[in-house]
């Protein structure tokens, strides 16, 4: 069960390491690295290629200029030929030596009928890689399309896509902040049309840094977030839900 990795840096040498260390030192190794980056200008890259030497599975290294995070993770998408996907940024990093292994032990044969979508939980660490807690939002026992009306409860990172239905739906570039929301959505809606199961490994997938595009540019990514729910959701359904939440916020 071959697994696409896909890193997207610019002038990451400061966390790429962590990342790196966290993928090579997997139990499970047919994977395939896919690491899309923007033209660095710092050590980037060569601390990529001294990776890419090292290691006994495939690891691909594409540096151009891009138009930002998400068209460099269309990049991604498009090159990806593993049975499974995920997205790895630099600074984020996989919980654990088996993690791979403990996910692909959820997948069937591939078939028609492997699913569509693994899923599990995400820890919060420090810039040293040290827990904090984990994910405020936690994903829920049944995932479906409608859960994210409550919000992302599954983090990115912890979101295992098929690649042949992940790369029917490229991220939208009129997001700048929150098109990873708006793709995981469309991505279950093609899955659930298909008929295709989502599975709930139970268990820590990923480390997410604290700090990330979303919280660096909160103001933004919340009126991203809101644009999204309104196009999937509704207008009126999101205004209730985003009503519910301020409530909830005020009688904590």
């Amino acid at each position: 069960m071959k697994i696409s990795i896909i890193t997207v840096t610019y002038n990451a040498e400061k966390f790429l390491q962590r990342t790196l260390d966290s993928v090579s030192c997997q139990t499970h190794q047919d994977i395939e690295h896919l690491i899309i980056d923007g033209a660095s200008k710092d050590e980037t890259l060569a601390m990529a290629e001294v990776y890419r030497t090292s290691v006994p599975y495939q690891v691909v290294i594409q540096s151009e200029p891009d138009h930002g995070l998400y068209d460099a993770m269309n990049k991604g998408l498009r090159l990806a030929t593993g049975d499974y996907l995920v997205f790895l940024n630099a600074g984020d990093t996989l919980h654990a030596e088996d993690t791979l292994t403990t996910l692909t032990s959820h997948l069937l044969p591939l078939t028609s009928q492997s699913p569509a979508v693994i899923y599990g939980d995400t820890a919060i660490v420090n810039e040293e890689g040290q827990f904090l807690h984990l994910r405020r939002l936690r994903p829920p026992k049944k995932l479906t399309w409608k859960s994210f009306r409550q919000g992302m409860l599954v983090c990115h990172q912890a979101f295992y896509v098929r690649t042949d239905i992940a790369r029917e739906e490229q991220y939208d570039l009129q997001y700048r902040h929150s098109a990873d929301v708006d793709w995981c959505i469309r991505v279950m809606k093609r899955a659930e049309a298909m008929r295709l199961p989502f599975v709930n490994s139970q268990v820590i997938l990923a480390d997410f840094l604290e700090g990330g595009d979303s919280t660096q540019h909160h103001r933004a990514s919340l009126r991203e977030r809101y644009q999204v729910m309104c196009h999937h959701y509704g207008k009126v359904s999101t205004l209730v839900m985003h009503a519910w939440f301020l409530v909830r916020q005020l009688f904590r």
